[in-house]
Formats: structure tokens, sequence, C-alpha cells
């Protein structure tokens, strides 16, 4: 008989338990929840303290560099020292980072100091969340390929973007009902890291850890990657890097800029418009979850399809809100957007891991966090972009969209992106045949 399948990220294969399985949508839901919880407020804390727009979503551009170049670090840190550790820290420095955060928008709501002052402290409590919690996003998607076969891996990385759709459901609905009497805007953003310091725990108590490689094994697999090209120039992975990059800088402008939009054609106060917002980031991560926990499930869709389609429903999205007239059509036009997004992030995650062996995988999830988080030091140029003009940045989204429709069809390792031998799972299936021949 065989031995069990040893798929690319070079342990035995026995599944994801149930409650493992849980408990890892648990973090990337924690961490979803705070995020977009924190983006649909911020027009409201931004436009409350005197922040001008394109400031305000420049909390997320320093922290966005340091997890771009954290996160490759804290990647080849899950090899040596456990994916469960790397998730605590991450966790830890998220609840640390978020109430901060809240400490400093108490501040900046009671004018305890000026403006430009409280966007500096929340610059730097910020920053803290790309330092340290970067490290969970590698943690968890290099855990996911531990423990499922190529056959699988796209449905399961699917089934983690999924919880982190779902967080993006419920923080925009929570975060408004957080705004307490006495800690106002800053009301969600303490919630939130208490919520973060719940899941801290339970990963702590409940959270098997995958084995960790022995040392011996361990310095062969570094000493394997080495001898490639690095990762930004390894030509079976940069096209996906790119892609998604691409399609993450996007998605956070469009996402960063909807707030502002609906607040201007609404004609709202910022406290006001909360509402509003929520309800359309809740579309939209309901269509994002459609994506993820239904139609590439129902229909078994490979990562080349997911790249096109995604590309495609994303870019007639942004249409749809760069002419939108009223407040339903922009919901609209994100929802489809959001289809779109939710297509498109599993394809290029699940296309890149299926793309290399065993010796790559935690560092190609270390690629991806990266380009997850650099994308927003963009958002204050979409900001800009907008007040000049309330259409431009969707219409940008548009024409970078559409040329990455054609990427994905013109592309070499784009087209091949769909499981098989001539991808990274090469390797996987001699190993299989080997186990056959022993057998």
């Amino acid at each position: 008989m065989p031995n069990a399948a040893v798929a690319s990220s070079g342990y035995p294969q026995a599944g994801l338990p149930k409650r493992a399985l849980a408990i890892i949508f648990g973090v990337s839901i924690a961490t979803a929840l705070g995020n977009t919880g924190l983006i649909s407020v911020l027009p409201a804390i931004g436009r409350s303290i005197g922040i001008p727009d394109y400031l305000v979503v420049a909390v997320f551009s320093l922290s966005a560099v340091l997890w771009a170049v954290m996160s490759p670090f804290w990647a080849k840190a899950s090899d040596k020292y456990g994916r469960k550790p790397l998730m605590m820290l991450g966790l830890a420095g998220f609840m640390v980072s978020m109430a901060l955060c809240g400490v400093v928008v108490s501040a900046g709501l009671r004018h305890m100091a000026a403006p430009l002052v409280i966007l500096g402290f929340f610059l730097l409590a910020r920053a803290l969340f790309g330092l340290f919690g970067s490290a969970s996003n590698p943690a968890t998607q290099a855990y996911v390929a531990d423990h499922t076969g190529p056959e699988d891996r796209t449905s399961s990385m699917a089934g983690l973007a999924g919880a982190f759709g779902l967080g993006t459901v419920i923080g925009p609905f929570l975060a408004p009902l957080f705004i307490f009497p006495v800690l106002g805007l800053a009301g969600p953003l303490f919630t939130f890291s208490l919520i973060a310091a719940a899941m801290l725990f339970v990963v702590w108590r409940k959270l098997p850890e995958s084995p960790v490689k022995p040392l011996a094994e361990a310095q062969e697999l570094a000493l394997d990657s080495e001898k490639g090209p690095p990762l930004w120039r390894d030509p079976r992975v940069i096209p996906f890097l790119v892609f998604g990059f691409v399609v993450a800088s996007c998605q956070t402008g469009q996402q960063q800029t909807l707030g502002f939009l609906i607040i201007d054609k609404l004609g709202l106060s910022p406290i006001a418009a909360q509402r509003p917002i929520a309800i359309a980031m809740a579309f939209g991560a309901v269509a994002g979850l459609l994506a993820q926990w239904g139609i590439i499930r129902m229909f078994e869709m490979t990562p080349r399809q997911l790249l096109r389609w995604g590309a495609g429903a994303a870019a007639v999205g942004n249409l749809m809100v760069a002419l939108s007239t009223d407040y339903w059509t922009v919901v609209a036009g994100y929802a489809v957007a959001s289809l779109g997004f939710g297509f498109a992030r599993p394809g290029f995650t699940a296309g890149s891991s299926l793309a290399v062996d065993a010796k790559d995988q935690a560092r190609v999830a270390g690629g991806i966090a990266a380009v997850n988080g650099i994308n927003a030091v963009l958002a204050p140029a979409f900001v800009r972009l907008y007040e000049f003009n309330h259409a431009a940045p969707f219409a940008l989204n548009l024409v970078l969209l559409a040329g990455l429709l054609i990427y994905a069809f013109v592309n070499g390792p784009l087209r091949r992106s769909d499981p098989g031998p001539v991808n990274g799972t090469a390797s996987t299936i001699a190993g299989l045949e080997k186990s056959d021949e022993a057998g």
C-alpha cells in the first residue's frame, strides 16, 4: 500500500481537522473584522477630528510597508518555530495596535492635540499591526498548505479567503453598534482589540500545531530554497504576485474611497452615514462570500478560471460605480466588483501555491501576504484622485482590471495555473509514484 500523499507543503496529508479549520477561520475572521470595521469608520473619524481625507487613509500606508517587509520574514520564521506561535504573535500585535489606536482616536475626538499630531500617533499605533500583526497571515496560509493536497488547495484557499470575507460582512455592521456614548468612534477599535484577545486565547489553548520540521530537514529546505532565484524574480511566481498586487490595490482603493463617496453622495454627516456605509460594505462582502463559499465550490473553479472571471467581474463593478447617479447603483456596483475580487484573490493565492514545491511554500505565502499589504500605500493617492473627480478612482480601476484580464489570457504561468504535473505539483506526483514503487 502506498504511504499517505505528501502534498507540496512537504507534510503528510491527513486533511484539516474540523476544530483546527474552525480556529484558522476564526483567526482570519478576527483580523478582517477589525480591519474592515476600521475602514468603515475611518472617514467619520477623520472628518470628526479634522484630518484631511487623503491623510486619514494614510494610517494604513506605514503599516502596509511594514507588513510587506515583515511578512516574508515571519513566513520563514513559521518554518523554524511553527505556524501556531506566529499566529499568536500576529493576533497579539493586532490586539495591541487596535487598543492603542482606540486611545489615540479618543484623544483626537476630545481635541487633546492638533489633528496632525493625532494623525502621527495614529500612524505609529497602526504601524504595530504592520510589524507584528503581519505574522498571522502567512502562518495561516502555510498551515492550510501543510494539511491539504494539490487537488484540494484551491477550495481550501478559497475557504480561507471566505473566512476573511465573512469578517468583512460582520465588521461594518458591528462597528456602528460599538460606537458607545462615552467612547464614541473609538469604541469599535477597543472592541475589536478585545475580540483579537479572545481569539488569541483560543489559538493558544485549542489549536494543534503543524509538525515542526527537524532542524536538519529545515536547514536542507532552506539551502534548496536559496539555490533558486529570489522570490521577486522567480518566473513561476512573479506573474501571480503582479496580478495579486494590482487586484489588491484596486480593491483597497475602492474600499477606501467608498465611505467618502457615500457621505458626499447622500449629503449626510459622518456619523449619520455609518449605516448606509455599513449596508454597502455588507452587500460587497456577501457577494465575496457567494463567490468563495458558493460558486467556486459548486462549479469547482480552477485558478485559471478564477483569475479571468475575477478580473472581468471586478472591472464591470467598477464601471457601474464610476457611472452611478444614486446610492443603490453604487451598492450594486460595489457588490459586483466584490464578487470579482472574491474570485481573483483565491485564484492568485492558490495558483502561486500550486506553482512551487515544498521548500517554497512558506516563502510564497510570505510573498502573497506582502502584496496583500503593500498595496495600501496607494490608498492616499486614490483618495486624492477622488477629491479631483469622484468617478476617477473607479475609472482607473476599470482600466487596470481590464489590463489584468488580458494579462490572465496571455501570460504563460497564469494560463497554466491549474493543478497538474506542469506546475509545482510535479514533485508531489513523483513522490506518489515512488511510494507506489516502494509499496
